[in-house]
């Protein structure tokens, strides 16, 4: 797979798209934001529909419609045009004035059939593309008359191309491996069926239509991405779920006539995630951008990017009420060829290496400015970094000039500066510990030697570790010990670690939106009651609503009553006058 072609197969998507959008209101869905975010930046969008207005929205029920002046619509969705989805586009257009809709989905037609059981035989024989065709009719009708134009179109935005190297995939960021656990839960849902013993038996028939529709749409999207690349995939797999997409991609009939003609070709490797626990989970990583992710906070409504706080570039004191005053700034800067450049060198060097680079660029980016710029020499540190984002500061020309770069760098220095990067070599050396004890010792002695780690709230001080870290040590110690055996002395370790995280758990003051999830909780400290009874659980998508996109350099258009935002690409700033 060549790097370029991952980027252009996303950006050459969104050109289809970006084609369609000219003097309309976008609705965009989480994934179709993040995609964008990546692919090509929100300001490529709103250059494309012209006009001084935000003529950006959220894809959801609650969303305001458009008037008598906004006669046009699109709609980019990453998902399957079905169930709640349709529903969702009929209450939009129902409180609208549109003329003309345009819905663009990343799912195939192909896997739109498979959503609604045609046949594979019979979806061969069909000619044009029925259930598009249908919801164009629909659409009109919605819309009030039949005489009004609707497009339904298929593009294939389901990649956010973070580098040449690496595209993540946000609209599977819920599609996750079965566990040992879901046998049972497979069994239950097919009692006349052949009885599952473990997961190497699962196969594609056993699993539940919603998951296996999840699978079918992440296959139609490879197959798009190897049609544009012009390649023959062979498929490699390690994992049960990923045993089952491999399977899927290699029998997928579409493909079929691509891979007679494509000229080259491409090895596939699909990996289960839960079988690298230890790497999601570890501190042994020595890069930047690793410690940016997991320290700063994210950007709502996305999977990989985090806020960044702007403030320091303000005349405004850096102080909790003033940073919801100023855009967040964040990681993508897909149009700024300098911080583009600036952050592919950050995924792929060293720590020490990267925070070396974040300075060279600061300082060129200050001397091309004219800014009176010290130079000193050695060790680099937060306040040296600081010192020349400073320089910048209330310098609009200057800010405009390097918005991306100042977003990096501002992310360098917090990141660097924040507690948990200060635990991060504490986190290495107990994983080291640790490693050690595995090897030489039962897993009953690992688990009492983590006991005495586990505090509550009124015993913690700021070098002990929070809930959350807990459980990201047990997950480490759990996945890096592999099989072991249980007896008397492990069950009462075990026994012990669950009810110091149980007191640990019951006396916090308030719950972390993760701890929430796992726990079931609705925030409230006692949580009485879980989600769902012990040992069930469903297969349901699990993602976050989209909350803002897209870059700072951007202000904030309330669009909602709970204040979520999005941004637009217009620079606001309180400067001094």
């Amino acid at each position: 797979m060549s790097a370029p072609g991952v980027l252009s197969f996303t950006q050459q998507g969104w050109e289809q798209v970006l084609a369609k959008v000219k003097r309309a209101l976008v609705y965009l869905d989480a994934a179709c934001a993040e995609s964008l975010h990546w692919g090509c930046g929100a300001s490529r969008l709103l250059e494309a529909v012209g006009g001084p207005a935000c003529h950006l929205r959220e894809f959801e029920p609650a969303a305001v419609g458009g008037g008598a002046e906004q006669p046009k619509a699109v709609f980019v969705l990453s998902c399957l045009l079905k169930g709640r989805t349709v529903e969702t586009l009929r209450e939009i257009i129902g409180r609208s004035r549109f003329q003309y809709c345009v819905v663009v989905t990343a799912v195939s037609h192909a896997a739109h059939l498979t959503a609604n059981h045609v046949p594979a035989a019979a979806a061969a024989e069909l000619e044009g593309q029925p259930v598009f065709e249908q919801l164009e009719e629909k659409l009109c009708e919605w819309m009030g008359n039949m005489n009004y134009t609707a497009e339904v179109l298929h593009v294939p935005l389901w990649l956010a191309p973070v580098a040449p190297h690496l595209a993540l995939t946000p609209a599977f960021a819920s599609l996750f491996p079965l566990l040992p656990r879901d046998v049972h839960l497979l069994n239950r849902a097919r009692p006349d069926k052949r009885r599952l013993g473990s997961l190497s038996e699962v196969d594609a028939a056993a699993l539940p239509p919603e998951l296996l529709l999840q699978i079918r749409c992440l296959v139609s999207g490879l197959s798009s991405l190897c049609e544009h690349l012009g390649v023959r995939e062979e498929c490699f797999a390690v994992g049960s779920l990923s045993r089952i997409i491999a399977a899927d991609l290699a029998s997928y009939a579409p493909a079929k006539n691509r891979r007679k003609t494509a000229a080259g070709r491409a090895s596939v490797v699909f990996v289960d995630r839960t079988l690298d626990l230890t790497g999601a989970a570890g501190h042994h990583g020595d890069n930047l951008v690793e410690k940016i992710i997991s320290v700063l906070p994210q950007l709502p409504g996305h999977t990989n990017d985090v806020m960044v706080n702007m403030v320091e570039l303000t005349a405004l004191q850096n102080e909790e009420k003033n940073q919801s005053m100023i855009a967040p700034g964040c990681l993508a800067q897909s149009n700024d060829t300098a911080a583009k450049a600036l952050w592919e060198a950050l995924l792929s060097t060293k720590h020490k290496e990267a925070v070396m680079e974040v300075r060279r660029h600061l300082v060129e980016a200050a001397s091309r400015e004219n800014l009176p710029i010290k130079m000193s020499m050695g060790r680099v540190t937060p306040g040296q970094l600081m010192s020349y984002i400073q320089l910048f500061k209330n310098n609009l020309k200057a800010i405009v000039n390097h918005c991306g770069l100042l977003q990096l760098g501002l992310a360098t220095v917090q990141t660097l500066k924040h507690p948990q990067t200060a635990k991060w070599d504490n986190f290495l050396a107990f994983e080291r510990l640790l490693l050690q004890s595995i090897g030489e010792s039962t897993m009953s002695v690992v688990l009492n030697q983590l006991l005495p780690m586990i505090k509550p709230l009124n015993q913690r001080t700021k070098d002990d570790y929070s809930p959350e870290e807990l459980l990201i040590l047990l997950i480490y110690v759990y996945s890096v010990s592999g099989e072991f055996t249980v007896d008397k002395d492990l069950g009462e370790a075990d026994e012990k670690v669950k009810e110091a995280l149980a007191r640990v758990f019951c006396e916090e003051s308030e719950l972390s939106p993760l701890l929430q999830k796992i726990t079931g909780s609705g925030g409230a400290v006692w949580f009485s009651r879980p989600s769902k009874p012990a040992g069930e659980s469903d297969f349901s998508d699990m993602s976050s609503p989209l909350a803002p996109c897209l870059t700072w350099s951007s202000s904030y258009i309330p669009i909602k009553p709970n204040n979520t935002r999005l941004t637009t690409l217009k620079l606001l700033l309180y400067l001094p006058p």
